[in-house]
């Protein structure tokens, strides 16, 4: 009975769900642009191109969320760095990737294994882990980067390789790709990590069906380049910069947004004194040329690692009685900045941290005030620390009761600023992000929290015992779903914050959590898996969590059939 209702409310609002056999149909630009259309699908990273993380499907919710049952699970065998990825769904099938680039496509009712595909992983070391976060879907191909800095294209049906391009020599530049592309148009966009390095960051797009390159945006700008003027002599060569998550795209403004990483060296800045154009930034790009059509930097000179790399909220609201185009977007310093995505201006900031210490607070153009840096030499109290006030894990945006679910960490450290020389592809932190301590007066504490995206006004609030690094989902059955590192899964009720489930999958939670349809029927599905570069930490704070588990499996859930 229930199963009817939601099949109904769908076919009301255009999406139709049928429980006839799949016809697998090719993802295309266009069918991701009207992702809100078939909402029995999750086909690219953030859910939709204004990464919401949200899904619209309602057949299961706060009055049954109690009733799910596993479906099924998978273990992908590899546990290196832990489950990061966000799953994809098109047509009935599922497409994950793992540690170490192991790449499966399975039933997406079933759990089946369909075909995989593993990428011969070199024997070298690689300096930013074997984790990946994601897949993208397009032209017939499935895409992912891999760990010595590739692209490469499956056969979506079959998983057999269509072709492999090189980013960049990762033996030399120390880089390599854990984000997930994106498709727009014609062409598969992709970053790359380096931002810790002696390197110089870039976005790179391919032509999605012949891996031929299309542009290259360097993300320091070079000798003659607009912005160059910003890096003092010969430091632009070496200044990191890395676009290592996953960009957002406005179809209507035909606009690419993404964040860019930290410069380097990461604490000490004397070398490369000026505002090191555009890290710390939100570039809006062109995507049929590459070219920046507008920037905002959210921190000039950033001297404490706080990447602004990460997901790009697009939203459309009323304010000031206006109709407004915003991007909302968290920084790694403790403030979700809000944009005007038309233009670049910056709207607003709220610290959605509670014990900044970096500086006393934004001015009216969101640049940071009595900037408290650190010292060469000497330990010092910075709050966050490097790790941020939140990890690269992904919040989300529910367009019903437009709640932002953002997590948070309290916790600093004793920074201390050391002068360095570069050498490409090497390290290049200009001192140590020293030892983890707790922010004055208080504990190390996480929560998860709702807030309204612009403002952010509390909604409510619920603690975590260990700071959360996995992302957030939320539905149209008014639930909110996210891992916590002990290895429980939760639905939340969005509009209170009250658990209404919980299921111990046996593993910390990394990755991100989906929801699709099959014949008819709402799945969600969480990658469990612990481990990254963020989680090593953990041990030295409480001795317990060395006995966190790692792993790698799927977790399927669904509403049993009585």
């Amino acid at each position: 009975m229930r199963r009817s209702r939601w099949i109904f409310s769908l076919v009301g609002c255009g999406a139709v769900l049928a429980s006839a056999p799949l016809e697998s149909q090719e993802v295309t630009a266009a069918r991701i642009e009207k992702a809100a259309a078939e909402p029995e699908n999750w086909l690219t990273y953030g859910g939709n191109y204004q990464a919401w993380r949200y899904s619209s499907l309602d057949q299961i919710d706060v009055s049954n969320v109690n009733r799910l049952k596993v479906a099924w699970a998978f273990q992908l065998g590899e546990v290196d760095f832990g489950l990061q990825a966000t799953p994809l769904v098109a047509d009935g099938v599922l497409y994950v990737i793992g540690p170490k680039n192991r790449v499966f496509a399975l039933d997406a009712a079933t759990g089946e294994r369909r075909w995989h595909y593993f990428y011969p992983v070199p024997e070298k070391r690689v300096i930013y882990g074997h984790q990946n976060r994601g897949v993208a879907l397009g032209h017939g191909h499935l895409y992912f980067g891999t760990v010595d800095n590739f692209v490469v294209a499956l056969d979506a049906k079959t998983g057999e390789e269509v072709f492999k391009v090189n980013v960049e020599d990762s033996s030399y530049f120390g880089c390599n790709i854990t984000g997930a592309p994106i498709v727009v148009k014609d062409m598969v966009i992709v970053g790359s990590t380096g931002g810790d390095s002696a390197h110089r960051g870039h976005i790179v797009a391919f032509d999605g069906k012949t891996g031929k390159l299309r542009w290259r945006f360097n993300t320091i700008p070079g000798t003659g380049e607009k912005g160059n003027e910003t890096w003092a002599g010969d430091s632009w060569k070496h200044g990191g910069g890395a676009a290592w998550m996953t960009g957002s795209y406005d179809p209507g403004l035909d606009l690419l947004y993404w964040g860019i990483g930290n410069p380097a060296a990461d604490l000490y800045g004397a070398a490369r004194r000026g505002e090191n154009l555009y890290t710390d930034c939100i570039v809006a790009i062109d995507p049929d040329t590459g070219e920046v059509v507008w920037y905002f930097q959210e921190i000039p000179h950033d001297l404490w690692d706080y990447d602004s790399a990460y997901e790009s909220i697009l939203v459309d609201t009323v304010l000031d009685g206006r109709e407004r185009k915003l991007l909302v977007h968290p920084n790694k310093g403790g403030y979700m900045y809000v944009i005007d995505r038309t233009n670049g201006e910056f709207v607003a900031a709220w610290a959605f941290s509670e014990t900044i210490n970096w500086t006393s607070g934004l001015d009216e153009k969101g640049m940071p005030q009595n900037r408290n840096e650190p010292v060469v030499g000497e330990a010092k109290l910075i709050c966050p620390n490097a790790a941020g006030a939140r990890s690269w894990n992904q919040a989300s945006y529910s367009p019903k009761t437009k709640l932002l679910f953002n997590t948070a960490v309290e916790w600093c450290s004793m920074v201390l600023a050391r002068e360095q020389e570069p050498r490409m592809g090497e390290a290049f932190l200009g001192g140590e992000f020293g030892k983890v301590v707790p922010p004055p007066d208080r504990e190390i504490t996480s929560r998860l929290a709702a807030h309204d995206p612009v403002t952010g006004a509390l909604k409510w609030s619920r603690p975590s015992k260990y700071p959360l690094l996995a992302s957030v989902l939320s539905t149209g059955g008014g639930l909110v779903f996210y891992g916590d590192p002990e290895g429980w899964f939760y639905a939340l009720d969005e509009e209170k914050g009250t658990e209404l489930f919980r299921f111990a999958t046996g593993a910390g939670h990394r990755g991100s959590p989906i929801s699709y349809a099959v014949g008819g029927k709402q799945y969600i599905v969480t990658p469990s898996g612990w481990g990254s570069l963020v989680s090593v930490w953990y041990p030295s704070i409480w001795p317990e969590t060395e006995a966190l588990t790692a792993g790698a499996t799927l977790f399927a859930f669904t509403l049993p059939e009585d």
